[in-house]
């Protein structure tokens, strides 16, 4: 199982059937109990030395500051190039930003799916290993939550995204299965679940230990990197130093950052982030909630809802959609509210099939406009009118408008 989908349906059924280990059926109940789902609390003592919720630079310019998060702001990627500067690569915290000792740090590898005792490997020892460098993007599964209220009149809980909780970076690391294979699988094991170093997570009272979110063995031995570094330089405090997971085509979530251990499991494993979170809950949707898709698609324009552009002279929009399902084969712009649409020009290529960047010419009357931008991927997937509505607004994928005016 190296598909989402397939896996947490997987485990969905292993939950209910009482075949859980490390977050049980029980254990879900009583959290949703205690808490109610979505609840948010604040941190308890850290695991590792906490700096800042967030330790970079926020200006305005570049970011919208959420609480312990920081989304990208569209406008600051116009005239940027394939990937995200770290400058204004967004931020999606559960607690705040450890400071880690690199030198000091190591990575432990243990769990009932090893043929002995934990591995160890320090920093030096995983720069020793082959490397690998990958073009990957990174995606909230909440990206664009905001708009389940703003733009369908929705009630959801969870941070307010808009549609810069993403961000394309090139990582640079191990792979996964090479030090898995160090550290000596065996041949029954089934589950992969790294924990991260930084401060536990406490809701309604609840301290549910480090953020961790299992994924399955075959993932691990596909395309999972260990990353150190990020865009050719070594991986910055808030993305992870010194070591995070890179899991390419999952949710955002499953990208553990601070990574301290990783458990190998003989048995299904479970956290509260595939089973209280990281599900769709809602009216169409069962109690136990419904197995996590992939990622979806989206479309964005690099400039911000509300800006001022020149009435009467030709304007180039510019504009960036991705999907985890594949490759964008299109994009269409509407600049009266979908009213009428016109195709926009590919402005380059898409690495790694991460996302498409492209651009439209525009001659603007004087007044309020609506901009609407419409991807579809080389599997046929476009973006609907109206996202499937989930309690905690999970996978936005509707079209957005964005109103701007010509003066």
């Amino acid at each position: 199982m190296i598909d989402e989908a397939a896996y947490d349906a997987t485990r969905l059924r292993d939950l209910l059937a009482g075949r859980a280990r490390g977050f049980s059926r029980r254990d879900l109940f009583a959290l949703a109990a205690a808490v109610g789902a979505g609840a948010a609390g604040l941190p308890s003592a850290p695991a590792a030395a906490a700096g800042a919720p967030i330790v970079k630079p926020l200006p305005p310019e570049l970011f919208r500051v959420l609480g312990t998060n920081a989304e990208t702001r569209w406008s600051a990627l116009r005239d940027q190039g394939y990937v995200v500067p770290i400058d204004r690569f967004f931020v999606r915290n559960h607690t705040s930003t450890p400071v880690i000792d690199a030198a000091s740090w190591s990575l432990e590898v243990s769990g009932s799916g090893l043929r002995g005792d934990a591995a160890h490997f320090s920093l030096r020892d995983l720069r020793r290993l082959p490397a690998e460098t990958r073009v990957v993007t990174v995606e909230c599964a909440g990206n664009g939550r905001g708009y389940f209220s703003s733009q369908q009149g929705q009630t959801v809980s969870g941070t307010a995204w808009g549609l810069g909780g993403v961000g394309v970076a090139r990582w640079r690391g191990v792979r996964l299965s090479t030090v898995l294979r160090r550290a000596g699988v065996r041949r029954d094991a089934v589950d992969v679940q790294p924990s991260g170093l930084d401060p536990n997570y406490v809701t309604g009272g609840v301290d549910l230990g480090p953020v961790r979110r299992p994924f399955p063995i075959a993932k691990a031995f596909d395309d999972v990197l260990l990353a150190y570094e990020m865009n050719g330089e070594p991986l910055p405090a808030d993305h992870g130093h010194p070591v995070r997971v890179i899991v390419p085509h999952w949710i955002g979530i499953a990208n553990i950052k601070w990574v301290g251990r990783i458990e190998v499991s003989a048995e299904p494993l479970f956290s509260p982030w595939n089973t209280q979170w990281y599900r769709l809950f809602g009216p169409d949707f069962p109690a136990e909630g419904q197995p996590f898709d992939r990622q979806v698609i989206k479309s964005a324009f690099e400039l911000d809802p509300g800006a001022t552009v020149a009435a009467g002279r030709r304007v180039t929009l510019t504009g960036r959609s991705w999907s985890a399902g594949g490759r964008i084969r299109t994009v269409e712009v509407s600049t009266d509210g979908g009213a009428t649409w016109r195709r926009a020009r590919f402005t380059g290529p898409s690495r790694d099939g991460a996302w498409q960047q492209w651009a439209l010419d525009w001659r603007p009357a004087a007044g309020a406009h609506e901009l609407l931008a419409r991807a579809t991927d080389v599997h046929g997937a476009t973006q609907p009118e109206v996202a499937r509505y989930n309690t905690l607004g999970y996978l936005f994928d509707a079209v957005v408008r964005v109103p701007v005016t010509a003066a």
